[in-house]
């Protein structure tokens, strides 16, 4: 078996460093920058207990001659994810035949991969990592570096799967197999919706708590609409127990949320549309009023587009926005 991780940057890299640590055949595509600096000098993980470096093969996307024992798992941000599977496909047919492990935020990636993918397994990902520099990603998970809980998609549970989550639970992870992963997907998805307001305002802005609460607020009052099944809080954080603690490596501090590094990059594009955008999607399908996560959506990409740095706005600015859109 080996592993193919399609997006090794802050998960990706994590995933795939921890994986080649403990002996198994690993892959890993990235581009750029970061994919040359891993070529040159290998994968620096940087963990509580101390660097690692490790020298998985890195190649493109596209760029890897595909085998029968394959296991692909896509770490990339959602508005990627349609991108990477038809290249990796058109270069490689056999990748629609294999194993696909959506290790990515949003409830959006299995319906793209089960377009045109038979085996489509959804990962429930509790993983505190940050990459900002070339070649370097900070895993800031300790004792286990993250949760990564596999399930067939939509629902079940077969022997890939608890294949899979050995490996992982052998690699530095917390990873068993659950029959309804995407009620635990939607969950973290209620989490993620301030991934906008994290990228957008400062930490210490004051009314950051309110507009907060006014995303999970509407988020729930969609799910309640559409009938769909999401994990409670409290049995997220049984799950996490004392597993997953956040721990300081590098620099000693952490930087921010998957949104907030992606305008720290100044990547160009941010995974709203998937996050707050789901939520809109619902209000819109099932006549739920969403206008805090609609805002945050669209000023989130406006910074996104015009490569603003993190914290460039107050959330009192983004209260002033929600109201002036309100009849």
């Amino acid at each position: 078996m080996r592993f193919i991780v399609i997006g090794a940057g802050a998960v990706g890299g994590t995933i795939g460093g921890r994986l080649a640590e403990s002996g198994h055949d690993v892959v890993l595509v990235a581009r750029g920058e970061h994919a040359a600096a891993m070529r040159t000098d290998g994968l620096r993980l940087q963990t509580p207990d101390g660097d690692v470096v490790v020298r998985p093969a890195v190649t493109k996307t596209g760029g890897v001659a595909l085998r029968e024992d394959d296991v692909l798992i896509l770490a990339t941000k959602t508005q990627h994810t349609a991108q990477v599977i038809a290249e990796v496909s058109a270069a490689a047919p056999i990748a629609l035949m294999l194993p696909i492990l959506c290790a990515q935020n949003g409830v959006e990636n299995e319906r793209i991969a089960a377009r045109v993918a038979n085996r489509v397994y959804g990962v429930y990902v509790v993983l505190p990592a940050t990459h900002l520099e070339p070649g370097v990603v900070q895993s800031e998970g300790a004792p286990f570096s993250g949760i990564l809980d596999i399930g067939r998609y939509p629902t079940g549970v077969d022997d890939d799967a608890r294949q899979y989550a050995e490996a992982l639970s052998h690699s530095r992870f917390r990873s068993r197999p659950v029959e309804r992963v995407m009620s635990w997907k939607y969950a973290k998805l209620l989490q993620n919706l301030d991934n906008s307001l994290d990228a957008l305002t400062p930490p210490d802005d004051p009314d950051r708590g309110e507009l907060a609460d006014r995303l999970r607020e509407e988020g729930e009052a969609c799910f309640r609409a559409a009938g769909i099944e999401a994990v409670p809080p409290e049995q997220q954080a049984l799950r996490r127990g004392d597993d997953v603690q956040i721990r300081p490596v590098g620099t000693g501090q952490r930087s921010g949320s998957s949104s907030w590094q992606s305008l720290a990059r100044s990547a160009g594009s941010i995974e709203s549309d998937y996050l707050n955008g789901e939520i809109a999607l619902l209000g819109r399908r099932h006549g739920v009023a969403t206008p805090v996560n609609v805002v945050l959506q669209r000023l989130a990409g406006e910074a996104a587009r015009d490569r603003r740095r993190p914290g460039s706005m107050r959330a009192a600015d983004i209260i002033a926005a929600i109201s002036a859109r309100q009849p």
